[in-house]
């Protein structure tokens, strides 16, 4: 018999996974709760083990064409306009076939996905239809929608965001904090890199107020640029929108900048929080539904797809008698602890150790060992090419932050670990 699954969210992970599970015979249901797709600037950077699976669905090559290919990124001196270290991710040519990131805006990968899931046969889908409650018992799961709608599924999926429905229904504790910082992020047409040498990828760091920078394609695709500043605690959203605030920031990072390049204003919460369960029954949570950070670098967006495509195989195994039912809590003791373990920049306490229950499963899983572990290998090899040695022994899987670095030693000269970036780089 086959598998009916409902999929509830139609971002990105809740697309890849009704792909996923399309592409693997199951009868999907897709419910969103907008008509239309939110184009507001989100996450736009899609690192290689990401692409991989984009590959896989068939997706990768038009998603690439409407976006940017970007190898570098870089981190500066935001004081002296000087660059201070470059990383390149063809240091991964032996670790991946996509030693890159593509900069694309997170609705085009919605877009795309939505007009190939409309060719499914086995697929349908539900734009502008809310999700209002979700039930289940040993028999499958009722889903009801606005309009009292109700829908009985084998499986579901809930991808529907930080402020998850499926969540909510399934009385799952969202745990964590919220940050009293926030994030501004002002979009231009000016050319950062033209004006200041730096890639399409640049951290800058100051000791008052951090800057990125990140290239996009935009819709037109002739390119625009995101530059993401803190706004103060107490600094109200309308003062951090002002044409004042908006000129100084943006003329901080370079003087020449003209005010009416500005396209966007936007500014964000941040929030670091992971569900205390990713699984109930039937019921399953993937994505910013599952878990939320700070959003720098798009790791959210990563780990979400990632999520989507662990989840997709797992119920593929059970559904077709492969494996038994046990395998599903396959699928929390895997995801949950990555993202547990706070990206870098967090100002948390140390993650705890994750459990080795979690290294055997990635390492009995083909293909899967060192996908979480390309910022890793991209930092060693740098730094080995810099001469420096680690100080540390590196571990499995890319689950903690890449080890410090010492300093070449000279002869009979204790070694010297290195200064680590100032917090600034990292969004503090």
């Amino acid at each position: 018999m086959t598998a009916r699954v409902c999929i509830v969210g139609a971002g990105p992970v809740g697309v890849v996974a009704a792909i996923a599970c399309a592409g693997k015979g199951m009868q999907v249901a897709l419910f969103e709760a907008e008509r239309e797709i939110d184009r507001s600037p989100r996450a736009a950077t899609t690192h290689p083990s990401t692409l991989e699976m984009l590959a896989e669905l068939g997706l990768l090559e038009e998603f690439q064409s409407v976006g940017l290919v970007a190898r570098y990124f870089q981190f500066w001196d935001g004081v002296t306009k000087t660059l201070v270290a470059e990383f390149d991710h063809q240091l991964l040519r032996d670790e991946t076939a996509y030693p890159f990131v593509v900069q694309t805006e997170q609705h085009k990968l919605s877009e795309l996905g939505l007009r190939r899931l409309a060719a499914m046969p086995n697929v349908e889908l539900r734009l502008g239809t809310s999700v209002t409650d979700v039930v289940q018992d040993s028999r499958g799961a009722r889903v009801t929608t606005e309009g009292a709608e109700r829908h009985v599924f084998d499986y579901v999926i809930g991808c529907d965001g930080g402020r998850s429905t499926v969540r909510k229904c399934l009385d799952v504790e969202f745990e964590g904090y919220t940050w009293p910082e926030r994030f501004l992020v002002l979009t231009t047409l000016f050319d950062f890199q033209t004006a200041l040498g730096c890639c399409p990828r640049s951290y800058i760091s100051d000791p008052e107020e951090w800057t990125n920078l990140f290239k996009v394609t935009g819709d037109d695709l002739k390119g625009r640029w995101r530059a993401v500043f803190p706004a103060r605690e107490n600094e109200t959203d309308d003062e951090a929108f002002s044409e004042g605030s908006v000129r100084r920031r943006l003329r901080k990072v370079c003087e020449e900048h003209p005010m009416e390049l500005v396209a966007h204003r936007n500014i964000y919460r941040v929030h670091q929080r992971v569900a205390k369960s990713f699984r109930k029954g039937r019921v399953f949570l993937a994505g910013d539904a599952a878990h939320v950070n700070n959003p720098v670098g798009g790791l959210g967006l990563n780990c979400g797809i990632h999520d989507a495509m662990e989840l997709a195989d797992t119920l593929h195994r059970v559904t077709i008698g492969q494996a038994s039912e046990e395998l599903l809590d396959r699928y929390e003791r895997r995801r949950r602890p990555i993202n547990k373990a706070a990206p870098l920049g967090r100002r948390s306490p140390p993650p705890q150790a994750i459990p080795h229950a979690h290294f055997a499963d990635r390492k009995r899983a083909p293909g899967t060992g060192n996908r979480l572990n390309c910022w890793s290998t991209v930092f060693a090899a740098a730094g080995a090419r810099a001469g420096l040695q680690p100080c540390a022994p590196w571990h499995r899987a890319g689950a903690v932050p890449a080890p410090a670095f010492w300093s070449p030693a000279d002869s009979g000269v204790p070694r010297r670990p290195l200064r680590p970036p100032p917090s600034s780089f990292f969004g503090r």
